[in-house]
């Protein structure tokens, strides 16, 4: 079963990176704390903060809004935790959202609340259930691949679910958007985009080893493992350029 110990930290105001309001953790401890309430899970949203969605809102205005309503806007990106010690003078953690998504179910087990998982193929997002149910114990009151047809029905079946915690693996800013009108219709759960998170937790992506990941240098290991992720990683030399000036 995954254990995550649980201490309570104080709670910090939120650093401004570029007009978008992020909060400094300590640890992934420290955001779960913030999810729940005794056993209760808090309505809202965690949208992991990182430089290319920063770069992204800088030339989105809908990109820029769905990040502002972010209830959990946490910094899963080595450069925005970085942007954030400049500001702060404070040694702040990154929260790596492959990491954050799994402690909130553990947590949700824990509490009784309910999970909805969408997302990834249908094979792994079957896996994935199946996994999180012997791991945790966690109830899932439902399950949806990324392939779905029709929208609304898929809103309508989560909330009939009234699943208090819904996980979303449909890469952004696709799922930033589905959650953005999820809420809508289902406003009293918990929202977060996992990105590819189910197929690491399957074993059918390989996360980067401890020795990278303690580094921060998680980025560089992806990058050597999907070389096609250069001209990405390129683009983002704008980011340490605005870093650099100090203007963000």
């Amino acid at each position: 079963m995954l254990e995550f110990t649980q201490v309570k930290s104080e709670v910090l105001p939120a650093i401004n990176i570029a007009g978008i309001p992020v909060k400094p953790f300590k640890s992934i401890n420290n955001v779960v704390d913030s999810i729940f309430d005794d056993n209760n899970v808090l309505p809202g949203v965690a949208i992991a903060i990182n430089p290319e969605k920063i770069l992204k809102s800088l030339e989105s205005q809908e990109v820029k809004n769905v990040l502002l309503e972010a209830t959990i806007p946490y910094a899963d990106g080595i450069g925005v935790v970085k942007a954030m010690e400049k500001k702060t003078g404070s040694k702040l953690a990154r929260i790596p959202g492959v990491q954050l998504w799994l402690a909130i179910v553990n947590k949700a087990a824990k509490t009784d609340n309910t999970v909805f998982l969408l997302g990834s193929k249908n094979a792994v997002i079957n896996r994935c259930a199946n996994k999180l149910k012997e791991d945790t114990q966690v109830n899932i009151v439902g399950i949806q691949d990324g392939y779905y047809q029709n929208e609304e029905e898929l809103i309508a079946r989560i909330v009939k679910s009234n699943a208090g915690v819904v996980i979303a693996a449909l890469g952004s800013p696709k799922q930033e958007l589905f959650i953005k009108k999820c809420q809508r219709q289902h406003p009293n759960a918990f929202y977060m985009g996992v990105g590819g998170s189910f197929d690491v937790y399957v074993g059918d992506v390989k996360r980067a080893p401890g020795f990278w990941i303690k580094l921060n240098l998680e980025w560089l290991y992806r990058l050597l493992s999907e070389p096609k992720r250069i001209l990405r990683q390129y683009k983002l030399l704008k980011f340490v350029y605005l870093h650099l000036l100090g203007k963000l």
